[in-house]
């Protein structure tokens, strides 16, 4: 990567990882929302592919926050686990750029 590119991801790396989390957060609020209504509800394919794009964090947060999904082994295991890797890996990230 060229210095332009770094400096601009090292400078905005608070917006770009905070935008999927908080778009993750809110995917598992409507889910909640609709499930308390009883409407068609977000597939958990959608919701694993938002927590797979670096939004594991917020969907880990909506889990708690919105107590939803708590009772589904693979919400337990798997979203928690993308949270650790993806945190590792922005750190791992973070460390690289200012060597």
């Amino acid at each position: 990567m060229d210095h332009q590119t770094i400096k601009f991801i090292s400078e905005n790396m608070l917006y770009l990882l905070a935008t999927p989390c908080i778009l993750t957060f809110l995917l598992f609020a409507w889910d909640k929302h609709l499930a308390h209504y009883q409407r068609s509800r977000v597939p958990e394919a959608v919701l694993f592919f938002f927590c797979f794009l670096y939004g594991a964090f917020g969907g880990l947060c909506g889990m708690i926050f919105f107590r939803h999904k708590t009772k589904h082994m693979s919400f337990k295991i798997i979203v928690p686990i993308l949270a650790i890797i993806q945190i590792a890996a922005i750190v791992y990230f973070k460390v690289q750029i200012e060597k």
